[in-house]
């Protein structure tokens, strides 16, 4: 015996009721509010004791732009540009060097990398500054003659150490580059008849340049952070400034604090700097390029005003 059971969600004659609609609950992410708020009483307590401590903040902006330290600032820009240009220059020579098949090349190229990369950068320019201990002249013949002490300035002394140092470091990540490009790209211009020289100049290093350039900005802010050592060899940049100052005035650590804030726009502005050029550089294997930080709040301002308007 079978019995046929009908059902109804309503009144005779009306149509069944679709599914219930689900109720989403979001997830309560509890752990992000408590880390939230240690890290805001961390950072508040450190606010409060910076505040409340012997320093003398007023004494920050009454130099921020004094005459010796923009003057810091400018040597300082200065031999990070320089340097990173023997860096660069250097470590694509190195990096093809090492990737020679000539064995003479090749270990010339893994020694200078061995040495200079094991070796901290300070008493790399210790060694160059007091160099004339083992040699008291320089003859360079009639092009140039002098006193090893007269040759090597303190501004020389900063260039090699820095220079010689980052080009070993450069040489690796150019090395990585390289590598990183297809064989049969080097092949391929080769069967067209291409030399050796112009399929790394055409054909290698512009793809290259995908994978070198993220860290070599890097380095470039790194470098610029570094140049503080040549302090020690008594070239004055931004921090041997400020030292000075700092001396002078009795605000030792007001202009040491100085020197970090001009050390933070710096490097702020050399990262918003490599932003758009590894974007720039991304062109070859990406559809499409990553917002800018303009585009980003653009969009932002835009999806809000359509919100507003639909829920108007």
């Amino acid at each position: 015996m079978t019995a046929d059971i009908k059902k109804t969600d309503g009144p005779a004659g009306t149509p069944p009721a679709g599914p219930e609609a689900i109720k989403a609950v979001p997830v309560r992410h509890y752990g992000r509010y408590v880390s939230a708020l240690i890290a805001l009483g961390i950072f508040f307590a450190l606010i409060w004791a910076f505040a409340n401590g012997d320093i003398n903040w007023g004494a920050i902006p009454d130099y921020f732009f004094n005459d010796r330290i923009l003057t810091g600032v400018r040597e300082t820009l200065w031999l990070t540009f320089l340097s990173m240009l023997i860096g660069i220059v250097g470590g694509l020579l190195l990096a093809v060097m090492r990737l020679s098949k000539n064995p003479v090349t090749s270990s010339i190229a893994w020694f200078y990398i061995w040495f200079f990369r094991g070796t901290p950068v300070l008493v790399q320019l210790f060694v160059w500054f007091n160099l004339g201990f083992v040699f008291e002249y320089i003859n360079l013949g009639p092009v140039y003659k002098d006193e090893w002490s007269q040759f090597m300035t303190p501004f020389l002394t900063a260039l090699l150490g820095l220079g010689l140092n980052e080009a070993a470091y450069m040489a690796e990540i150019c090395r990585a580059g390289l590598l990183a490009v297809d064989e049969g790209q080097t092949e391929a211009a080769h069967a067209l008849g291409m030399s050796h020289s112009k399929t790394l100049r055409r054909i290698v290093v512009p793809q290259a340049m995908r994978v070198i350039v993220p860290p070599t900005g890097n380095e470039v802010i790194n470098m610029l952070k570094t140049t503080s050592l040549v302090a020690a060899v008594q070239y004055y940049e931004l921090l041997r400034y400020a030292q000075d100052i700092g001396t002078t005035s009795g605000a030792t650590v007001e202009m040491l604090f100085l020197a970090a804030a001009w050390y933070l726009i710096l490097t702020s502005l050399l990262s918003v700097g490599q932003y758009y050029v590894e974007r720039y550089y991304a062109r070859g294997s990406s559809r499409q390029l990553p917002p800018t930080p303009w585009q980003k709040v653009r969009a932002h301002l835009t999806s809000f005003s359509s919100r507003k308007g639909v829920t108007a």
